[in-house]
């Protein structure tokens, strides 16, 4: 179903079943895989390909007891020009990608997210709703990005990876006006199946060794490990940002 309200280049390729709702925009040499769903007034820039069943411009789902999930009305998402959208990718409405992102099979990127250009979302990534994130990073397969975090410029997070933003695990309100993601700042890297606790900020330039627990901040340019995590020794001068 494609609505007569939606304007579509007229060299966009369209496959089979696709919906495409009022006000959808689609730029010049689109591909839009078979059973793509484009929601409400959803702006996809030039020369995008979105792979079958995916859905972009998803309302969020708000359950009796959700924690950060508003009733607002949210902007439209939006694609920029040159991104790859993968297989079941779900971007919710209000989220933003930037130019030649890729968001692999599977990832979800919910609302109120804003995803740098050149930034890799791999497959099975969850992006939860208030984060920003930088351009030229990477989020590699299955790690968990949870709500209020921000992640710079040139980041490197590993498969795995999961992140927290509540230290009540759940219980008491006093945790509603304590939500506190994690910052990564530039250049920072994460290594496979680490967890990062709530607050924690990752150094510029700082590395978090495989399977590490981070329970405090890690200094810029310095390596952590452990659990709980220690700082050990600085990153080796070939590794750092400046040096690439």
């Amino acid at each position: 179903m494609i609505s007569e309200k939606a304007r579509i280049a007229s060299d966009a390729v369209i496959g089979a079943y696709a919906v495409i709702e009022d006000g959808v925009v689609v730029g010049e040499g689109c591909q839009i895989g078979h059973h793509v769903v484009l929601r409400r007034d959803t702006r996809i820039g030039s020369h995008v390909r979105i792979d079958d069943f995916a859905c972009i411009g998803k309302a969020p789902m708000k359950a009796a007891n959700s924690a950060t999930t508003g009733d607002r009305e949210l902007p439209a998402a939006e694609i920029g020009d040159g991104a790859i959208i993968g297989t079941h990718a779900v971007i919710y409405r209000g989220a933003k990608l930037g130019e030649k992102c890729l968001a692999a099979d599977q990832a979800t990127i919910r609302e109120d997210v804003t995803v740098g250009e050149r930034t890799i979302i791999g497959r099975g990534v969850t992006v939860e709703n208030f984060c920003q994130i930088g351009a030229n990073t990477k989020i590699e397969s299955n790690a968990y990005i949870t709500a209020y975090s921000h992640i710079g410029d040139r980041c490197f997070i590993a498969p795995g990876v999961t992140t927290s933003n509540d230290n009540y695990a759940g219980r008491t309100r006093e945790r509603f006006a304590h939500f506190k993601g994690v910052t990564v700042e530039k250049g920072g890297r994460i290594g496979a199946g680490s967890v990062i606790l709530p607050g924690v900020t990752i150094g510029e330039d700082a590395l978090v060794a495989a399977g590490s627990v981070v329970t405090k901040d890690v200094s810029p340019r310095m390596v952590a490990l452990g659990s709980p995590a220690r700082e050990i020794r600085p990153v080796p001068e070939e590794q750092l940002l400046e040096n690439q």
